[in-house]
């Protein structure tokens, strides 16, 4: 199938790189011609495991082809994608503008055969009618144009063309963005036309039949197939339940730190629980990144909308803005005073295998600990190499977990990074003033901590 994808973040590039490694026709939009120009060279703009692999095999098959011209991919796509940011506002409501500007050029450049328009990113509920709307009204200005233009007298204009709108949530995981398109949970399409069900169907027919997947013998992947407004919620009502999920445990985690009782073994108790599950109960500092709090906050907003209080989710947001302050409490607690002392953060980005410093709680903590007079230092996988900084301020960001720990009067490891478990701790420690460790995701064994010198400090126990 011929598909277009507008807009090439996390999603928009993983979405399309994909369906051209599974043989669709796909052209990828953006604005941002120095971005066109990398992503032509085959390389990604994104850190994202494997991402650049099939990329270049898309490019190499001529399978795919990236472009900022969003006439030419408007009009090589039966299937069109809207997958570009819509990053929160200080009300917590989603800032919608650039997916009305993709319709509304999407319509002015609308012709030829019936189009199936995708929403791929996060929407407010009730965004399926409003872009219908829009592109309409995109519609409607272009053919005002032809007439006053004198191009084409107005009894004599082409036919409104024909399109639909689809909800089409995404359920990706920065990270493991690849894997999670290849192996999805399910599938989720939400529109009010049988056709254009029927093609988004037939565009994901190869996933569905696991014909890409890391186990090809597991059933297909389940397709539920429902209204516009019940698609856009279940995008927001999946976040809004593994966030409140991650602030329950990490509410337990504090009880925990009081009562004497260990979190990893009351996680791993209620885990194995049919009915709750082992995924999302690891305590720590809490959540961030660009999905969780936008999303959460979003359907807070949507509800105060409509009249309603969403106490249970206002909960989850103050608990998560609570936790991220418990490394700085365990860092007085250890050291007392912070003012001159050095800290060292091990990772910076939100979670691990990402170069995302979205919300990363790194930043208040990086903010917070400038605050109190001390001198902060980073060492990320990521970050450390790439020489990237954006949104980083008041931090010395080294090149080694050596260098990192030298002169530090504490560590606090922020991000889970697999690499950060083979690391000579022993060494680290004799280069420190105070060999203290806060571990901010209990992600380290206490006892090998502790055999290389460490104070090992974590979280809930």
């Amino acid at each position: 199938m011929r598909v277009c994808v507008i807009g090439t973040g996390y999603v928009g590039l993983v979405t399309g790189a994909c369906l051209a490694n599974i043989g669709h026709d796909v052209i990828c939009i953006d604005n941002n011609e120095e971005k066109v120009k990398i992503m032509k060279s085959g390389q990604s703009p994104i850190f994202e495991p494997g991402l650049s692999d099939i990329m270049q095999s898309a490019i190499q098959s001529g399978k795919i082809e990236f472009s900022s011209d969003i006439a030419a991919g408007v009009a090589h796509g039966e299937i069109l994608f809207i997958a570009v940011g819509t990053p929160p506002l200080p009300t917590g409501e989603s800032d919608t503008r650039y997916v009305e500007a993709v319709a509304r050029s999407i319509g002015a450049n609308l012709s030829g055969g019936y189009k199936v328009i995708v929403n791929k990113s996060t929407v407010p509920i009730g965004s399926g009618d409003w872009v219908r709307m829009i592109v309409l009204d995109g519609i409607a200005e272009r053919q005002k144009q032809l007439v006053t233009a004198g191009s084409a007298p107005a009894a004599r204009l082409p036919e409104s063309p024909e399109f639909d709108v689809v909800s089409n949530p995404e359920f990706l995981r920065e990270g493991s963005a690849v894997f999670d398109t290849f192996n999805p949970d399910r599938i989720v399409l939400g529109g009010n036309s049988k056709k254009a069900i029927a093609m988004m169907q037939e565009l994901y027919a190869p996933i569905v039949e696991r014909n890409f997947a890391e186990n090809k013998s597991l059933p297909n992947v389940p397709v539920l197939a429902t209204d516009l407004s019940s698609a856009e919620m279940i995008k927001y009502a999946a976040n809004a339940f593994l966030a409140t999920k991650i602030s329950f445990i990490n509410e337990v985690a504090n009880i925990c730190d009081r009562v004497g009782a260990d979190v990893t073994q009351v996680a791993k108790g209620i885990g194995l629980d049919s009915r709750i599950g082992s995924k999302f109960l690891n305590a720590g500092i809490g959540w961030g990144g660009s999905c969780f709090p936008k999303d959460v906050s979003a359907l807070v907003h949507t509800a105060d909308d409509y009249g309603y209080e969403a106490h249970l989710l206002k909960a989850a947001i103050s608990v998560n803005e609570r936790q991220r302050l418990i490394a700085l409490e365990k860092l007085q607690q250890a050291l007392k005073i912070l003012k001159g002392k050095t800290i060292g953060l091990l990772g910076l980005t939100f979670k691990p295998d990402t170069d995302d410093l979205r919300d990363a709680p790194a930043l208040i903590l990086i903010e917070q600990l400038n605050r109190l007079g001390a001198k902060v230092k980073a060492y990320d996988p990521i970050i450390s190499q790439t020489g990237m900084r954006h949104g980083l301020s008041g931090v010395l960001v080294e090149t080694d977990a050596e260098r990192l720990a030298d002169g530090c009067d504490a560590l606090v490891l922020v991000t889970e990074w697999e690499q950060f478990t083979k690391l000579d701790y022993a060494k680290m420690a004799k280069f420190m003033s105070h060999p203290v460790i806060i571990d901010g995701r209990n992600f380290l064994n206490p006892e090998v901590m502790q055999k290389a010198g460490f104070q090992y400090i974590g979280v809930g126990r």
